[in-house]
């Protein structure tokens, strides 16, 4: 069984058992983390895909050891001008052993979401109104100009014809 999982925004094909070096991760050597974004699980011809996750799949894995990578040298030049420029770099990465992957052992649930809706419809209903009136002049402003001198001239707005965009609009909210 292995699975695609995103660990500090990089995707890695891990499977049980198996050390991965990932960009430097916060916690102690010895902790253990777990990856809640797991975009793919495949157990021989059986593959779940995520969009763009799959929910309730967890990739629990041990923190081994902190260290760096192999040093890269950065080497800049310019010809005939005299430029040059060397730097060094050693990327700070975190071994990892991955403990197990678990397709159910994620997000559950709780008992306290099912009494939030009632609030949310309330405050629904509040933004709705709001909406409301913010549409309007949302719609106003989605027209172009030719368009808002027309509505303008039907309803006996006078002057739409020097007015801009924002003062037609304006004048017809």
């Amino acid at each position: 069984m292995y699975a695609i999982v995103e660990i500090a925004g990089q995707q890695f094909k891990v499977a049980k058992d198996q050390k991965v070096y990932v960009n430097r991760l916060a916690g102690e050597e010895g902790d253990s983390v777990s990856f809640d974004k797991v975009l793919l699980t495949a157990d021989g011809d059986d593959v779940t895909v995520g969009a763009p996750a799959i929910d309730g799949a967890l990739v629990g894995a041990k923190i081994n050891r902190h260290l760096k990578g192999d040093k890269v040298i950065v080497f800049k030049k310019k010809r005939r001008k005299g430029y040059r420029v060397k730097n060094g770099h050693r990327q700070a990465l975190t071994e990892i052993l991955i403990e197990g992957i678990d397709l159910k052992g994620g997000k559950k649930a709780t008992s306290t979401k099912k009494a939030e809706p009632k609030k949310e419809e309330a405050k629904k209903e509040t933004k709705k109104q709001e909406t409301k009136t913010d549409n309007k002049s949302e719609d106003l402003s989605q027209n172009t100009v030719v368009e808002l001198r027309e509505m303008a001239k039907e309803k006996g707005v006078e002057g739409y014809s020097s007015m801009k965009k924002a003062e037609l609009i304006a004048a017809l909210s």
